[in-house]
């Protein structure tokens, strides 16, 4: 490895704030620490980074980071890039001025970056992650309603545009899935990393329901995550479980988002088919626990780019089910889980089609859990940074070598 490597890591969400990117760069930056690189964290003023200032509402982001980078001089800038942690300013009339935070860091910084991508979407998935909450429903043609379609549907190519913009910017690129990299071309596949928390690993699935206070019978499935439409939390209202299944939910408001669905769902048994946990953050020990208490993974999103929660529940052991989105058939046509058309008729069918084929399900699930172990992706990402700076070495070698002499 690079003798002294130092790694600036940058994300807007960082433990303790709730969400998926956070605590992705959390578990990277532990395992490449352990690794004995140097590494620093930029992110938002609520999360424990060693930098602080980013924020989706800061205009100055980049000029922020550029400070930063001045100071510390890394050898790789890694960005965790998600369109709404940095600012994402749609433009109503010309799609072509629509831009991001980050797009004068991408043109300014003189260091190699390299940015994992966690969102992409194709058109339906789009629309449908339009907040249709805060609508003035007194306003008899939804005025503001339109204009949140109109600027959502001329700006669809803008997504993708910014997308292969920053990627063309970044000395590497890297998605979770093979669906990703077909919606941003010349990124590379490296899985999300999962593996359970060390002091919980061993524990059996009985033990780990008592801590929680789950019932010890029957088969449990998880939905976890952002309290948000996107997730697919109206489904669960009018979900039946099957026989044998209760459903455990345990949600927490995103940070960012002021989005209020109408879902009511108070703590403890809410009926006798779905158990709220009423738990917002939960630390990664608390984490496992709950993945180990349950037997299958749902996630009746209406939008998917890179599921933590699935490669969470793979990583557990666990099985998923899921709606039949293009991220998900990826994972399913592995028969490491089972999508469904987006009903609830449908997802009761799942289940059922899960308890009859479990075993087969929970072998595979098993054999490929080896690939998102952290030691074999943060490997990955050595080996990233390594080649990186090999390829500049040899760029610097070149250009002196070619520097004419007077």
């Amino acid at each position: 490895m690079h003798p002294n490597l130092k790694i600036m890591m940058v994300s807007t969400e960082y433990p303790p704030m709730h969400g998926g990117v956070g605590r992705f760069t959390y578990n990277l930056v532990k395992s490449l620490r352990l690794c004995n690189l140097e590494v620093r964290v930029v992110s938002d003023t609520h999360g424990s980074g060693d930098y602080s200032g980013l924020s989706p509402n800061n205009k100055q982001n980049s000029e922020l980071l550029l400070n930063i980078i001045q100071e510390y001089k890394p050898d790789i800038v890694h960005i965790q890039y998600e369109h709404g942690l940095y600012g994402f300013k749609l433009s109503p009339l010309l799609p072509s001025l629509t831009n991001t935070g980050l797009d004068e860091f991408y043109d300014k910084c003189p260091f190699p970056v390299v940015t994992t991508f966690h969102t992409s979407m194709y058109f339906k998935q789009w629309m449908q992650s339009i907040n249709t909450k805060n609508g003035n429903s007194k306003d008899i043609l939804k005025l503001n309603l339109i204009y949140k379609y109109w600027k959502q549907l001329i700006n669809y190519s803008s997504l993708h545009r910014i997308n292969k913009q920053i990627m063309s910017k970044s000395a590497y690129g890297i998605v979770f899935s093979n669906y990703m990299r077909s919606l941003i071309p010349g990124t590379n596949l490296i899985y999300h990393g999962s593996e359970p928390w060390p002091t919980a690993k061993d524990i059996i699935q009985k033990e780990a329901r008592k801590k929680l206070g789950l019932p010890q019978k029957g088969r449990l499935a998880l939905a976890q995550g952002f309290f948000t439409s996107t997730k697919g939390w109206d489904i669960i209202k009018s979900m039946k479980m099957p026989l044998n299944w209760k459903l455990v939910v345990n949600y927490s408001r995103n940070f960012y988002n002021t989005e209020v669905d109408d879902i009511e769902l108070k703590n403890g048994k809410v009926n006798n088919q779905i158990i709220n946990l009423g738990k917002q953050y939960l630390t990664e020990e608390d984490l496992s626990l709950l993945f180990f208490s349950c037997d299958a993974v749902f996630l009746p999103y209406k939008v998917a780019s890179g599921s933590g929660i699935m490669f969470d529940g793979l990583g557990h052991g666990k099985p998923f089910i899921s709606s039949n989105l293009g991220f998900f058939k990826e994972f399913s046509e592995m028969n490491l889980g089972i999508v469904s058309n987006r009903k609830p008729r449908c997802f009761e069918k799942a289940f059922v089609e899960l308890e009859k084929n479990y075993k087969s399900f929970e072998t595979r699930v098993k054999e490929f859990r080896q690939n998102i172990d952290w030691n074999i992706i943060v490997r990955q990402h050595l080996l990233i940074y390594e080649n990186i700076l090999k390829q500049q070495n040899i760029s610097m070698k070149i250009a002196q070598r070619n520097r004419p002499t007077f």
